[in-house]
């Protein structure tokens, strides 16, 4: 009977030791896609100041397009929460949708290697964001369904595990960014 006993205690520490190991892996996942993504913002951010200069050097008049994306660059630069950095990314999506919409004004800035260059890398660099909210997104959603399932939910709350917010883009966002060459 003490086998039996000791036996059962054995099998439940085990299992209370992989889901504790599933939990953390998940929260490592998580900080690691989230790191991706920033990887990505951070590169989409150095682009940004070449782009704009390219462009004032044919439409130095739109101003006020390069002051709302040198604002919400920075906004986004400074955000530190998926939450946070979703809505201030959002705003400076809408702003490079205003400024190759004043690029369509120009064919000769359309028709300019640099200003084709910084493009295709722009687009190459939202499509890697695209990649890494998508990762991220699945991992917090796993990490969030295996933090309110149970039997993982006590040992989660025992431990302090949270859950994660996804990164969501706004109805603006997800209208796709003309980008024509």
């Amino acid at each position: 009977m003490v086998w039996i006993i000791l036996g059962v205690l054995v099998v439940i520490a085990f299992a209370l030791i992989g889901m504790y190991n599933s939990l953390v892996q998940l929260r490592v996942r998580c900080d690691s896609a989230w790191s991706d993504i920033d990887v990505q913002l951070k590169r989409r951010h150095d682009l940004i100041p070449n782009l704009v200069e390219t462009v004032k050097g044919y439409a130095a008049h739109e101003k006020g397009t390069y002051e709302n994306i040198a604002r919400f660059r920075s906004q986004a630069m400074q955000a530190t929460t998926p939450e946070d950095k979703a809505v201030a990314e959002n705003q400076l999506s809408g702003a490079l949708k205003s400024l190759f919409a004043v690029a369509e004004n120009y064919p000769e800035l359309k028709a300019s290697e640099e200003f084709t260059q910084l493009q295709r890398s722009l687009s190459q660099t939202e499509d890697s964001i695209q990649n890494s909210r998508s990762y991220y997104n699945v991992v917090v959603r796993d990490l969030n369904t295996r933090i309110q399932v149970f039997p993982t939910n006590i040992l989660a709350g025992m431990f302090g595990f949270q859950g994660r917010g996804f990164f969501e883009t706004s109805e603006a966002e997800r209208e796709p960014v003309a980008v024509k060459f």
